[in-house]
């Protein structure tokens, strides 16, 4: 299947019903105690972020930004572009501003063909909308050194391979937590990114498996 195709087939399953909240919190941190936060999703800060596909050596790829150690959030995570929205604006155009402004990418090349479920992220109080875009260009990001160390890509098929999900016992906090992710080549992909990416996963095989 080349991205035009799975294009055509993305806009259609993404307008019908979808797996939402139990396929995300499959990687959801999971431990014995309750987290003590206050955030309450009435009061969450909009953002959005972006699943950009686009075809890199032969196979469908989507991008991923390594964080630097001097943002606000998420310091040194892995993470899809995206950010908070701004006044006035469209959560999608949101998605495509930010990808612009992290890692270079022209957005005018972006089009936007559907949204997965919303995540509301108690830890910081944001409400993530996901977005699916396919990128008509050349992919040749250019990381904003404020913001991203590093990008890099991944095949829909290693998201797909269940040998690639993994989980391991860490402390975060000071609690002590059960935390599944993805391990793509080097990367360790846990939390909110990859509770949307687990979605994103579901829909892949009922696409595929078909």
């Amino acid at each position: 299947m080349n991205l035009i195709e799975l294009k055509d087939i993305l806009e259609k399953r993404l307008t019908l019903n979808l797996p939402g909240q139990e396929t995300q919190r499959q990687m959801l941190i999971k431990s014995d105690k309750l987290y003590p936060f206050n955030n309450k999703v009435e009061d969450a800060i909009p953002s959005a972020v972006l699943i950009l596909l686009f075809e890199q050596g032969g196979g469908i790829h989507f991008s991923l930004t390594e964080r630097t150690h001097t943002v606000d959030h998420h310091r040194g995570q892995i993470s899809l572009p995206g950010g908070v929205q701004e006044k006035g604006e469209d959560l999608s155009f949101t998605a495509k501003r930010e990808t612009h402004e992290e890692i270079g990418l022209n957005p005018e090349e972006i089009d936007i063909i559907g949204k997965l479920s919303s995540l509301f992220v108690i830890v910081t109080g944001f409400n993530i909308q996901p977005y699916i875009g396919i990128y008509n260009s050349t992919f040749e990001p250019i990381p904003a050194p404020n913001e991203v160390a590093s990008v890099f890509s991944v095949s829909i098929q290693s998201l797909i391979n269940d040998n690639n999900m993994k989980i391991e016992k860490r402390t975060i906090r000071g609690f002590d937590v059960n935390v599944p992710y993805f391990h793509f080549n080097r990367h360790k992909v846990w939390g909110a990114t990859a509770m949307i990416l687990s979605e994103f996963k579901t829909v892949l095989k009922e696409i595929f498996d078909e």
